[in-house]
Order: C-alpha cells, then structure tokens, then sequence
C-alpha cells in the first residue's frame, strides 16, 4: 500500500532563504557598525597551511559561488512581491530573535535595488596563491548597503574554501605523480588519469561532492563523480571560453557487490564472466572479496588466455590492507633486511606484492627508460591513499624497476573529505570602511593569538602584484594605481558577470593538464 502526504504537509521553497544564509548573529550587525558608515571592503585569504611542502592554495570555486548564490538564490526574492517578500523576512527575524530593533527597511531597499550591490575582484581562477596573500575582496558599491559585504561572509567562505581546498591537494597529487612519471619513463599524459576520483559516497552531501571533485578535475581527468560534471557544466560552460574538451572520464569497473554476487566458490566464474561480456577495453576488476593472494595465483592464471588476447588493460583492484606493502610487496618497504633465503611466491605472496605477482604470471616489457611495464595487466589501489602513501608506492615501485605506469591510485572520501576551513586557515575579513566619507585602514591582531600563530589579518585597501621572481605579494594599504595594476581585477558587479572563465581556462591557469 502506498500513501501520499497530505497537502497541508507540502511546503514551497522561502522567498528568502538566501538572505539567512548567514549567521544568525550577522542579521543585527547593520546597526552595530559606526553611525556613517557608507562603505566596507573584506578580503578572502588562506593564511596557513596544515599540509606539510603546501605554501600555496589553487583559487577556485568563485565563480560557481557568484552564479548559485549571488544570481540564482537570490531570484525568487528579488522576483518576489515586495511586501510579501519583507513580511517573510520579518517573521523570520522574529522566530530567531525575537522582538527585536533590527527592522527591515534595509531589506525592502535591498529588494527596490534588484541586484546585490557588490563588487567582487580575484586573482584568475586556477591561480596558485601564496598563503597571507588575497585571492578575493568584495567590496559594496552604494552608501546603503555597506552591511552587505559581511552578511555573505558565511555563504562566500563556505562555498569556495573546500573547492579550493580540493584544487590545492589535487594539485600536490599531480606533482608527487609528475616527478615519478618523469623519472621511470611514463608518459606525462598517463598522469591525467593516475588519480581516479573515489569520494562521492564520503563527501557531506551531493553538492560537497560537485564542488570538491571539480577541484580534483582541475588536476586529472578519471573520476567517478558524476556530479562534478554537472557543476562545471553550470558554472564553467564552455560558452565562457575555449571549449571545455573531456571533464572527466571513467572505465567500467566492479565492485564487492558485483564480485561477491556469486559467492566465494563461485568467484572464478563470476571474473571470467565480466571478461566475457567486456571483450575490449580497459576494465577494472575488485580482487579483495575473500582472498587477493588467491585470485592472483591462482583465478587469474585461469584466464590467461582471455586478459592477453583483449584489446586493453585487465586493471586488478586490491582495496584492502596496507596499500604500499598490498602493490609493493613487504620486501620494498624502506630499510626491510634482505632475507638469507628469498621465500617461494607461492608461500609469501604479501612479501613480494601484486605488481611482482602479477609480472611473475603475464610478464613485463622494459620502456625506453629502462622500467618494467606490465603486459596486458595493470593495479589500482583505491583505499585509504593520501599524497604520502602516493609518494610512498611510486618510489618504492621505482626501486623495485617498475614504472610508474603499472599503478593507478584512488583518491576517496579520506583525501578529500578528512578536511577543514582550517587545513589552510581560509578566512574572510575586514580590511577597510569609510565613515562619514573618511576612509579607515582596519585590521585584527589578537595579542592572545600570538603564541599559536598570529591571526593578524590584512589592513586598508589591497593589491596583489607580482614579485621579481614572479611570485603574488600583497600591497597593504594600496594606493588607487596599485589597486588599477592589482591582479585583483573585478570579475562580477551589481548583479552580474564581468569575467567569465571556462573551465579549460581554470585548467590552463594552473597548467597541470594539456589542452
């Protein structure tokens, strides 16, 4: 029997959801400013970083926040009838705090506008910031609605910090990943899709997912989020530039519930029929359901036959243990004793490790750099990778004369959702207001913050410019020539775009992937 819910129980969206998506405690702050306040400029910047060799962080995510949040949640107010719109917002002020002297005239002004009367400058999407350093000021245009600049401080910082985020450890993936392509002989164009994005089912939510796979995507091309690709498709098009060419891309592959469907005695059978019935092309096989070592010595030598005559590579997929010592083999780990007598594979499959494995059974071909690459067979690792077990299984792979071309690695929900606003202390703040038409330099600098890390923030008005050596450095206190030459140039005003990137463009900033 199925039920319907009662109408009464059927709600339609809030006219003015956007305008709490803040924090509570902002919604009073235009009265706490001083008297005349006519004008405020904050700044978003990462002013720190918990990821050791990270001193930079890929900009990202703006342009996604300034079309969903800035245009998109705000239409149905601005769409709205006015008091309809107002009497919404006050009842949702009374239900939060209560009898109060907030008022709402400053949002019926706001709804007469039409637009949100800001002005947003950025360095270009994809840049690779220095920390201390601005990638973003917004800045209100009319006298008005100076409140408005720190209102959207909350939604501002929460849409672009995990994008970026994702961006920056993607982009440290792709160095550990480059480097050991170069020195075994991997073709650099292998890098695009040696990390396969994993995380969806371990991101806080679908739209979490979207934006922090896009990050990743900034870096390489195999992944599994699909949501990524619509969210590019919104907020990147291809309209906005060059033609976006491959977002993503994927191969079919298994997963536990398809390899355990037939049962522990019938898992030969279950492998030999998805070979079967994917004659061609690369294909990923799970191979930790019951018994890895099992599979490898003794199912796959059973299909021989079938993974050398495919057109494509037989990927074989452990996903549980130690994943260096899984692929590698225990013998590789760093400083491991050389035993006084080597055992038989056979009884010590672990000593030796899938890639040696499965050399034993397919064989290997040298490339021109002199590495072993696997016939016919390739192995990826999907559990629990992080950059130093990336950097862990490509040199001990290297050791052991294998290029780096043998392994493709999977990044999940332990890369990219075991982080914070705090993994590169990401914060929007003040800089500068005026009062009564003079212009104040403000700044924070907490004396009890100083034995932790000074979170003295920026002050005045900013520029960003380039070093010597062609590094960002800030300009405090910018004079109106160095804000005009600031790389810091207005990318959306007063409800709408005034700089568009593709998301070929964010790629080709950053200069990880060919176009």
């Amino acid at each position: 029997m199925t039920t319907t819910a009662p109408a009464a129980a059927l709600t339609t969206a809030s006219i003015t959801a956007a305008l709490f998506q803040t924090d509570a405690y902002k919604l009073g702050h235009i009265h706490m400013y001083p008297q005349g306040t006519t004008k405020v400029l904050s700044n978003f910047t990462n002013r720190g970083s918990r990821i050791e060799g990270v001193d930079h962080v890929v900009h990202f995510g703006l342009q996604a926040f300034l079309q969903k949040f800035c245009i998109e949640a705000f239409a149905p107010f601005f769409a709205a009838d006015e008091d309809d719109a107002v009497a919404e917002y006050q009842a949702g002020l009374n239900d939060i705090l209560g009898p109060n002297t907030v008022g709402t005239g400053h949002i019926r002004a706001l709804h007469r506008r039409g637009y949100l009367p800001l002005i947003f400058r950025a360095v270009p999407e994809g840049t690779r910031v220095p920390l201390q350093v601005p990638s973003v000021t917004v800045e209100s245009t009319e006298p008005e609605f100076f409140w408005l600049v720190n209102y959207i401080e909350t939604a501002l910082s929460a849409s672009i910090w995990q994008p970026s985020t994702a961006a920056t450890i993607a982009d440290k993936y792709r160095g550990i990943l480059d480097a050991a392509a170069e020195k075994t002989g991997t073709d650099a164009a292998f890098v695009d899709w040696q990390l396969h994005d994993f995380s969806f089912r371990g991101m806080p939510g679908v739209e979490a997912a979207a934006a922090s796979g896009a990050g990743h995507l900034l870096s390489f091309k195999g992944s599994d989020s699909l949501a990524s690709a619509d969210f590019i498709r919104r907020y990147y098009n291809s309209s906005f530039g060059v033609d976006n060419g491959q977002i993503l891309g994927s191969i079919p592959a298994s997963e536990h519930a398809v390899m355990c469907a037939g049962g522990q005695d019938g898992e030969a059978g279950t492998f030999r029929h998805i070979l079967e019935v994917n004659p061609s092309g690369n294909i990923s096989l799970v191979s930790d359901g019951y018994d890895l070592w099992h599979v490898l010595q003794n199912i796959l030598p059973g299909l021989k036959d079938i993974i050398t005559c495919r057109d494509g590579n037989v990927v074989i997929r452990p996903d549980s243990g130690d994943p260096a010592d899984i692929v590698c083999g225990t013998s590789t780990r760093p400083g491991a004793a050389v035993p006084d007598a080597v055992p038989a594979m056979t009884s010590d499959p672990a000593f030796f490790g899938v890639v040696a494995i499965l050399d034993a059974e397919f064989g290997s071909a040298r490339n021109q750099a002199g590495y072993k690459v696997l016939n016919n067979v390739r192995v990826m690792y999907g559990d629990s990778i992080t950059p130093e077990r990336a950097a862990d299984i490509t040199a001990r792979l290297e050791t052991a004369g294998y290029a780096a071309e043998n392994v493709v690695l999977g990044a999940g929900s332990f890369t990219y959702q075991y982080v914070t606003r705090d993994t590169f202390s990401s914060a929007v703040k003040v800089t500068y207001i005026e009062v009564n038409g003079e212009g104040r330099n403000v700044f924070k600098d907490p004396i009890t913050a100083k034995g932790f890390g000074s979170k003295r923030s920026a002050t005045g008005r900013l520029a960003v410019t380039r070093n010597d050596d062609g590094g960002l450095a800030l300009i405090e206190k910018a004079t109106p020539e160095q804000e005009e030459a600031s790389l810091l140039q207005p990318v959306w005003a007063n409800g709408g775009f005034l700089r568009r990137q593709s998301f070929a463009d964010v790629r080709a900033v950053l200069g990880n992937i060919a176009s």
